[in-house]
């Protein structure tokens, strides 16, 4: 049917259809020479472009679909690390934990600003981080994982 869905829906797909690669137009289908306007790129309305660094499925999955399960807010080390080296978040970086998540539940990653950058899957449950957030790897209890969210299983979210 036509124009089904808020304006809020649409500009979620939008941003997802960018970030898989694809270039999306919201227009008003009902205006004669829309489509075709659309395609030859003339400014028939919102125009979404591509973006140059699409996401692979499971990582489209983790920034749009899943249901996020807490909060990690990470120092800005952490922060500096993640966004600039695409490392794997680990107990050093964490300054605070909100939320009772298990190990492969998503997270949103916020900065001291409290603003989300990211977002990931976590090997560490919400209890344990709380008691080693903060500590070095070298520091952390015997057979405990040294990443909170390994970086293939981190967004970094667009801004």
């Amino acid at each position: 049917g036509r124009g089904s869905g808020g304006m809020a829906s649409k500009l979620e797909a939008a941003r997802i259809a960018s970030w898989s690669g694809v270039r999306t137009v919201i227009a008003d289908a009902s205006r004669p020479g829309v489509v075709a306007g659309a395609v030859a790129g003339d400014l028939v309305g919102t125009t979404f472009e591509a973006h140059d660094r699409t996401l692979a499925a499971r990582k489209l999955w983790i920034a749009f679909a899943a249901q996020v399960a807490g909060t990690i807010t990470v120092d800005d080390g952490a922060r500096r690390a993640l966004i600039e080296r695409s490392t794997s978040l680990l107990p050093a970086g964490v300054v605070h934990v909100d939320g009772r998540f298990g190990e492969g539940d998503t997270v949103d990653v916020v900065g001291t600003d409290g603003v989300p950058f990211a977002r990931g899957m976590v090997f560490v449950e919400a209890a344990q981080l709380r008691r080693v957030a903060g500590r070095h790897t070298s520091d952390l209890p015997a057979g405990m994982t040294h990443e909170v969210v390994h970086r293939d299983d981190l967004v970094l979210l667009p801004s």
